[in-house]
């Protein structure tokens, strides 16, 4: 096995291991622990040392991991590199059972994101989040996170039989025909709370005590190794999960030099930031200034610190698709395993400009990484990251990256092999 196709199965069990953005900051929580950081408490005092190893944790859904440098933080700043912990999908809303024709039970649900939606239409879903349970203080519920390991519901098609003119394209209505089939039912006693006494039974706790969730559906199938020599890699949540397995395997892996190196996991991208834990809150900038502050520094050596760092706006990019070549801006044209794209875009929806591009493109060279670039069609209006929405907290000098994808917000999407292990050896050669 080689090391690429080695490196992909890893980040396929992590994000199978991750369904929810909870379950992601608790394993790469579980993976820091492993390899010697220390949990701050952002409520605490913190003492940091230099080369020491660090984490705090955010809504449980965001993480800020960091390796203080050997140098002085005022002259040798940080380099960052940020990514998100969400991923396009549906949300459960409270008293979620509905019944039709009494008899079948589906559970009532939102669009969380923007996902492609018939591609989660005859698969096998399951449920995973946080349960928020009584506590003795009111302002500190108990927090359980539950993941129902199996294949618990599904949100079947229409017959083409009833639909004939459904291969020419059919609008879903999300209120309607969107609604996960969890099961029948005979009675009105078996509707009655189901899923808070599912979710009870689950965690071994009085249903009484479960007061408030936040739950979303999942793909309940393992994401695949696919192609005629193991070239693919599909798999949901590669948006944006990918990039945060690649930067906190190279955070854990890269030298310490002087400068201290950072990896940050927002959440909340896919709606637009605009949370306490989102790229569009003071989290970021609030937790590098107290990192400045517990090595001694004043506001001034703050300042200072942020115009000598650098961030990595880690996202995905969009590969050509062999079937619809003409929506690729027609000289930019990444494809799958060529390496990792820099996003740039004339209105600033990505953060690049010639001097970052320059900074990353000089990593990758150092690296031995192939590296394209990623611009839409100047008539095609493309989405954003969280690279421009930090810059409203801190001005950075930044670049927007990310590895080309077929299938983009689809339940599965497809990435390349090769991709995953050169932008990890090129977040590794950024922090040396």
């Amino acid at each position: 096995m080689t090391v690429e196709l080695k490196f992909a199965e890893e980040l396929v069990d992590f994000i199978d291991r991750s369904p929810s953005p909870f379950h992601a900051v608790e394993n790469v929580k579980h993976e820091l622990l492993k390899n010697g950081f220390v949990e701050l408490n952002l409520k605490e005092k913190w003492n940091v040392e230099k080369e020491g190893k660090y984490f705090t944790v955010k809504n449980d859904s965001a993480l800020i991991a960091f390796v203080v440098g050997k140098g002085d933080i005022e002259e040798d700043g940080f380099k960052l590199i940020g990514a998100h912990t969400d991923s396009p999908t549906f949300r459960i809303k409270p008293n979620p059972e509905m019944v039709e024709e009494g008899a079948y039970l589906r559970l009532n649900t939102e669009v969380y994101g923007g996902p492609i939606i018939n591609t989660w239409l005859d698969r096998p879903l399951s449920i995973a989040g946080r349960v928020a349970i009584k506590g003795k203080d009111p302002f500190n519920p108990e927090v359980k996170f539950i993941n129902i390991d199996k294949p618990l519901m599904i949100i079947p098609n229409l017959a083409i039989h009833m639909n004939r003119k459904i291969n020419e394209g059919v609008k879903l209505n999300t209120q309607k025909e969107t609604l996960p089939l969890v099961g029948m039912i005979n009675d009105e006693f078996e509707k009655k709370d189901f899923l808070i006494k599912l979710l009870a039974k689950e965690l071994n706790v009085s249903h009484e005590d479960i007061v408030d969730f936040d739950l979303y559906l999942y793909e309940y199938e393992k994401g695949s190794i696919v192609g005629l020599n193991n070239e693919f890699i599909s798999c949901g949540k590669q948006d944006d999960l990918a990039m945060a397995h690649a930067g906190i395997k190279a955070l854990i892996n890269g030298e310490v030099g002087n400068s201290t190196n950072v990896v940050v996991l927002f959440d909340n991208e896919e709606v637009g930031s605009t949370t306490k834990q989102g790229a569009a809150s003071p989290m970021l900038r609030t937790v590098l200034e107290r990192i400045c502050i517990a090595l001694g520094k004043g506001r001034e050596d703050f300042y200072r610190s942020l115009y000598n760092s650098f961030l990595i706006s880690a996202d995905m990019a969009h590969a050509v698709h062999p079937n619809y070549a003409e929506k690729q801006d027609p000289t930019n044209r990444p494809v799958l395993n060529g390496g990792p794209c820099i996003k740039i875009s004339a209105n600033q929806s990505y953060t690049t400009d010639s001097l970052s591009l320059t900074v990353y493109e000089s990593v990758c060279k150092c690296a031995g990484v192939p590296v394209q670039k990623f611009l839409n069609r100047s008539d095609e209006r493309g989405g954003s990251t969280i690279g421009p929405i930090s810059s409203t907290q801190i001005d950075i000098s930044s670049v927007d990256i990310g590895n080309p994808l077929l299938g983009m917000h689809s339940i599965r999407e497809l990435g390349g092999v090769k991709d995953h292990y050169y932008i990890y050896k090129s977040f590794v050669e950024y922090f040396k």
